[in-house]
């Protein structure tokens, strides 16, 4: 089995420690080492029977195991991942796709993404790098998730769809067919996408519109 060790040890991370759980009932995969986290306060503590191992500066004592970035705040992530490879240019990002997910072998899914049980991603799919898709999400056709998108659980995104990168899609949003989320974008909980949204801002409601924009 290959070693893991997931960054983050709070909801998300433990979440995926399950996840990695799962995978390892159907098929040995993972030797779970534990988790890595920059809160000091949480060092040599365990969680759910997986002990806080470190934080960035030692990802160099494990160059042989492979990570994830269990984290779901998009920008969060994307600066966590940044300082990894910056430290360590060579590190291996694991992809963990829970055997509960239903999708074709026409999705492509980048390097260091997450998906949850009882989603379903359909056919001719992009999934960027170090994309979270949480529990019970769906993905239709032709639909580009960019890197470092998080989809809260019961997001729905329809066909021909494009989520820019570090963009974030609420827990039961809906996202109409052939419609543009732009970059660096928020999404609310249940707003309903029916034009396109532009970067940088955050949209809510039904329809979605947007309410802030920010860098």
């Amino acid at each position: 089995m290959d070693r893991l060790i997931i960054f983050g040890a709070g909801g998300m991370g433990r979440e995926t420690a399950w996840l990695t759980e799962r995978i390892n009932k159907i098929s040995p995969t993972w030797e779970l080492l534990g988790f890595m986290d920059d809160d000091d306060s949480i060092r040599g503590k365990s969680f759910n029977g997986y002990p806080v191992i470190g934080k960035t500066q030692d990802i160099l004592r494990y160059k042989d195991a492979y990570f994830v970035v269990a984290i779901g705040a998009s920008k969060v992530r994307e600066k966590i991942v940044s300082n990894m490879k910056a430290l360590c240019p060579d590190i291996k990002f694991a992809v963990l796709i829970d055997p509960d997910v239903e999708m074709s072998e026409l999705v492509s899914v980048g390097e260091g993404s997450i998906i949850c049980a009882g989603s379903v991603l359909t056919v001719n799919i992009t999934v960027g790098e170090h994309v979270i898709i949480d529990p019970c999400c769906t993905v239709g056709h032709d639909s580009v998730i960019g890197d470092l998108v998080m989809l809260y659980p019961g997001a729905h995104v329809s066909g021909a769809v494009t989520v820019g990168r570090c963009s974030e899609l609420g827990v039961g949003s809906q996202i109409i067919q052939c419609k543009t989320i732009g970059e660096n974008t928020i999404i609310g909980a249940g707003a309903v996408v029916i034009s396109d949204i532009p970067p940088n801002c955050t949209a809510v409601g039904c329809p979605a519109k947007p309410i802030k924009f920010h860098e």
